[in-house]
């Protein structure tokens, strides 16, 4: 039998979306869907959105964290059913699977509405208080909903894809008066001459982003001159090419850091904002690795991001925002919290944490969520050889201390290169820095070792 869960915060994220605490949500983590936002933007030349993933498709699996008994999972393939029973024995009560197949990487609702199947299943689910809950809601997404009579849990598409571009964050933050980084939005070719030529952005370096970048893609850093005159040129070129100057960018400040910082507010469709969370970022080369709980922020820093936090939730919900809003800040070298590099319109990595959260990390704990590779191999891994490698260091949080692996399709995700790319996403638990190091180290060293057996294939 399942542990007794506390209050569910899955619950107040109903409410928030749909206006009921007792809905029930069919699931579907389209990560592709920054993506879906991206296309028709133009942003830095030669930096064009790769096709999905295996990986990203084997994250859809994330969404067994946040679902409960009485929803559906959709994912591309099939989840472990030992990692499913691994999340049940940890007091994480599964949800129904609904897996379509996606098998030349389209994305999850161009799957779906190519597929008679999957929308006769997903009709089959319409009905009172039902509704089809994306990680962020797209044109595809809303395709989907009026193919099968699942109301969308979220605003409209063409909110969301306002809202998540970063020209709209740096507007924003302007609008409110909070703290920016120095730089300015470039809407045309012009625009961008005067940000890295002109001096209106200050001296370089500067770092130039695509408004609709995603997780590290879409951004350059402009170290001198000669790189700004030859960015401007490919940029004027490609406007001489398409008869349109209009750009999608916008020009920042290289500010060194202390460190960055994501925190979370969730929207109601009534104009309730709460404040979720703030934790510690771990970036690497611009790619978000995984956070650190808490933030370990001194008092007058974690007032400026919660400040900052409401007064964003009620201007997003004033244009039209409800829902999950995750922002991206930074603290600079000088301890001064600048509260808005970016908004995502969708849920993150860090939402898909917080049952997870709820049930183990106790008053005054400490935790990491983090990716941890996995010896890349030939033939499928098996959740439960994982578990055999892993060992002691493998065990369930208990009284605060311990391991939980929060996704595991992704260790089966198939490279481009052959065999399988070992991805592991991970909490870890303590009370005690030392031993929440400890506890990674020994997990990692388990994970090198590891090897498939033939037996463990039969």
């Amino acid at each position: 039998m399942s542990a007794q869960l506390p209050v569910s915060r899955i619950a107040a994220l109903r409410q928030a979306l749909t206006g009921q605490a007792d809905a029930r949500f069919v699931w579907l983590c389209n990560f592709e869907v920054e993506r879906d936002w991206a296309q028709g933007h133009a942003g830095i030349p030669g930096q064009s959105l790769a096709p999905g993933n295996p990986v990203v498709q084997r994250l859809q699996e994330h969404g067994f964290l946040l679902a409960e008994p009485g929803d559906v999972v959709i994912t591309s393939h099939p989840a472990d059913e030992d990692f499913l029973r691994y999340l049940d024995r940890a007091g994480l009560p599964i949800a129904a699977q609904l897996v379509i197949p996606d098998p030349n990487r389209l994305g999850p609702a161009p799957s779906i509405l190519q597929s008679e199947l999957a929308l006769t299943a997903l009709q089959a689910l319409a009905g009172d208080k039902v509704y089809l809950a994306p990680m962020g809601v797209s044109a595809g997404i809303e395709a989907v909903a009026a193919a099968t009579g699942l109301p969308v849990a979220g605003p409209p598409a063409s909110t969301c894809l306002r809202v998540n571009s970063k020209t709209y964050s740096r507007d924003l933050a302007s609008r409110l008066g909070l703290r920016e980084i120095p730089g300015m939005n470039c809407a045309t070719v012009s625009d961008l001459e005067r940000a890295i030529l002109g001096g209106a952005c200050g001296p370089y370096p500067l770092i130039v982003k695509d408004a609709y970048g995603v997780s590290g893609k879409g951004l350059l850093v402009v170290r001198d001159a000669a790189s700004a005159r030859s960015l401007h040129a490919m940029v004027t070129r490609r406007a001489a090419k398409t008869g349109s100057d209009v750009l999608h960018m916008l020009v920042e400040r290289f500010l060194d850091k202390q460190c960055d910082l994501t925190y979370q507010v969730t929207i109601g469709r009534n104009g309730s904002v709460s404040f979720d969370f703030v934790k510690r970022a771990m970036i690497h080369n611009g790619v978000p690795k995984g956070h650190v709980i808490p933030a370990e922020l001194n008092p007058r820093q974690y007032g400026d991001i919660m400040e900052a936090g409401m007064k964003l939730g009620a201007a997003l919900h004033a244009d039209g925002y409800f829902g999950v809003a995750g922002m991206d800040a930074l603290i600079d070298t000088q301890g001064v919290v600048l509260p808005v590099v970016e908004i995502n319109a969708r849920l993150n990595l860090s939402t898909y944490q917080e049952r997870a959260l709820q049930r183990f990390l106790q008053p005054g704990g400490l935790a990491v969520g983090r990716q941890i590779k996995v010896p890349t191999s030939d033939a499928p891994l098996p959740f439960s050889r994982l578990l055999d490698a892993l060992g002691s260091a493998g065990c369930l949080p208990h009284d605060g201390d311990g391991l939980l692996v929060t996704g595991f399709g992704t260790v089966n995700a198939p490279s481009a290169a052959g065999g399988y790319e070992g991805r592991l996403y991970t909490l870890f638990f303590s009370k005690d820095r030392a031993r929440l190091d400890s506890l990674q180290a020994q997990a990692e060293c388990a994970l090198t070792k590891l090897q498939v057996p033939v037996a463990a294939l039969l």
